[in-house]
């Protein structure tokens, strides 16, 4: 029986996942506004700016600068290569293909984790879970079709490179987990885009942001700190098994909001391949972590639901 406590814990972990999400996808409208008049490496350079400032102004809660400590360099530097690969391989897509496109394509990235998880990390993956990839992938060419009318295109490819380097930044994480902080692996990995796209920007060809323009590089920092905040919370209250689902929201929202803002409306190719890459990343999780511990979390989470309408419900008749 999942204890009151537990309940309480789930629900937290999701609310916390969603805001994270949400602000996730903050980031990308912000971003995607941005490059329509703003070089690429100018929004990096502006947006790590504003994200390493919060971190910094933020450090007294997450253990000081010291959590900044570290005797691993070489690993910082590989991670901070994979976070600039990372950061302009999407955006440089985002601002070239619709945001639905984007976000599908960049949800290839837990795929690619538990790929390269077998030869980076030694860890075994059956193949069930092998099965689950191959399809994932199959969802990524009904989204290219190769030959055809698809998104095929160096865009596309970029917010795979995105994907790929994503993942090699996930697994390295996993590498220097029992040395490293959360806040210190966050923190260089926002620092290392900012220096490499200042050096990028020696060209002189920035532009000088107006007013909407300053709202929307700070709505884009802002966002970024918010977004690791929900999703590191969350993550550190339940399993991927409950909380997996909910990252997918940003596909539906950022629908959404493609139509709404830039009149974008999906194929039904991207739908499809959307809904087969989905599906592959949700039973790539569940076999991960288990039927028993997905089952069991998801009861929580109903009866977890219940007990806030019921709590709600009886404190209105007071």
């Amino acid at each position: 029986m999942v204890q009151e406590s537990d309940k309480d814990t789930i629900g937290r972990a999701i609310g916390l996942l969603l805001i994270g999400v949400m602000a996730g996808l903050g980031l990308d409208l912000c971003a995607k506004a941005i490059l329509e008049h703003y070089p690429l490496e100018q929004f990096v350079f502006i947006r790590s700016v504003i994200g390493v400032s919060i971190f910094l102004l933020l450090a007294h809660q997450f253990g000081g600068l010291a959590e900044l400590a570290t005797r691993r360099w070489g690993w910082h530097l590989l991670r901070t290569l994979l976070a600039a690969g990372a950061m302009f391989g999407f955006f440089y897509g985002l601002s070239r293909m619709p945001l639905i496109d984007a976000l599908t394509l960049g949800f290839t990235a837990p795929l690619m984790t538990t790929a390269l998880s077998v030869p980076m990390l030694g860890e075994k993956v059956g193949w069930r879970r092998w099965l689950a990839v191959v399809a994932g992938f199959g969802g990524v060419l009904l989204i290219l079709r190769p030959g055809g009318s698809g998104a095929l295109s160096l865009a596309a490819f970029s917010v795979l490179f995105a994907a790929f380097c994503y993942a090699c930044l996930a697994i390295s994480a996993r590498k220097l987990a029992d040395t490293e902080s959360t806040f210190g692996l966050s923190v260089y990995v926002v620092a290392g885009p900012m220096i490499i796209s200042g050096l990028l920007s020696v060209d002189g060809t920035w532009r000088a942001p107006d007013a909407i323009g300053w709202v929307l590089f700070f709505g884009a920092g802002v966002c970024s700190v918010v977004a690791w905040i929900g999703i590191v919370g969350g993550y550190r209250r339940a399993p991927p098994s409950v909380l997996a689902p909910f990252e997918y929201t940003a596909l539906i929202a950022g629908a959404i909001a493609g139509y709404l803002i830039w009149d974008e409306v999906p194929d039904h190719w991207v739908i499809a391949g959307a809904a087969v890459i989905i599906a592959s990343g949700l039973y790539v999780v569940y076999r991960e972590v288990g039927p028993t511990a997905s089952i069991r979390y998801l009861r929580a989470l109903t009866s977890s639901g219940s007990a806030m309408l019921s709590r709600r419900f009886n404190s209105n008749r007071e």
